[in-house]
């Protein structure tokens, strides 16, 4: 089965082509590298020939409401609507753990991608997974100098792969509206995993715990981002994430 993916190229994209592949099915990239535009449609209709699903794991670095809702709207339409026209079946979408409960500006957008996906003319899935364990990594990378200032949250992150392979056996499965959640095994406080990350590629940051603003701080801190009861339990912990984190951080020392 052809199996497009959108937003292929990125951390999640990458590990659903992996899966697909690994599954027996042929991954197309839909990427501005691969010559397709999400927001103005160029090479949309011709990557699509022949595709039977569509994994749409497509983002923004965006973060106020505006641009989010902005770039998940327009590449939403414009993807749902080139699906219409190429015949394509299943349309999955990645989304996050409780995104209707947390009125951030990227999570405003997700939501819009979800609704837009429920609403349209191809029959959808709907997968809500928790915080990559890679997240901490990311905002000590977007956070230069001596502290870090990290958001108080509780999550219960997963791993990437796993996120990857569960969207790849959805997508060759028939659509299901909204799929069971995916979380990690076990709850960790955001902070804590900040630290772990510093430690582990040998850097000396101060990591200060800081509550978001308003409701959405308050949400975030008690735990609204955590997973609902009936969620499915990825494997990998986020410490044996970690300890893989840090073998590639002390092989990278070691090499250069």
């Amino acid at each position: 089965m052809r199996v497009a993916v959108a937003g292929g190229t990125g951390l999640a994209g990458r590990h659903v082509a992996a899966a697909l592949r690994d599954l027996g099915h042929d991954p197309v990239v839909l990427a501005r590298s691969a010559g397709v535009d999400l927001l103005t449609g160029a090479g949309l209709d011709a990557a699509l020939e022949s595709v039977a699903a569509v994994v749409d794991v497509s983002n923004t670095t965006a973060v106020t409401r505006r641009a989010a809702v902005g770039f998940f709207d327009t590449a939403g339409r414009m993807l749902l609507d080139a699906e219409r026209r190429a015949g394509v079946a299943h349309h999955v979408v990645l989304s996050i753990v409780g995104v209707d409960r947390v009125g951030l500006g990227y999570y405003r957008g997700k939501l819009r991608q979800e609704r837009l996906a429920a609403a349209g003319p191809v029959p959808c899935t709907v997968l809500r997974a928790t915080q990559f364990h890679e997240f901490p990594r990311q905002l000590l990378d977007r956070t230069p100098g001596p502290v870090a200032a990290v958001p108080k949250a509780r999550v219960q992150p997963v791993a990437v792969r796993e996120v990857g392979a569960a969207l790849a056996e959805l997508a060759v499965g028939p659509p299901l509206g909204v799929a069971p959640e995916l979380a990690g095994p076990r709850e960790e406080y955001l902070p804590d995993m900040v630290r772990g990350v510093a430690r582990a590629r040998g850097e000396r940051r101060l990591v200060l715990p800081v509550p978001l603003p308003g409701a959405a701080g308050r949400a975030v801190a008690e735990g609204a981002l955590l997973p609902s009861g009936r969620a499915a339990r990825a494997r990998q912990a986020f410490d044996e994430w970690l300890a893989e984190e840090a073998g590639r951080a002390a092989l990278k020392r070691w090499t250069t």
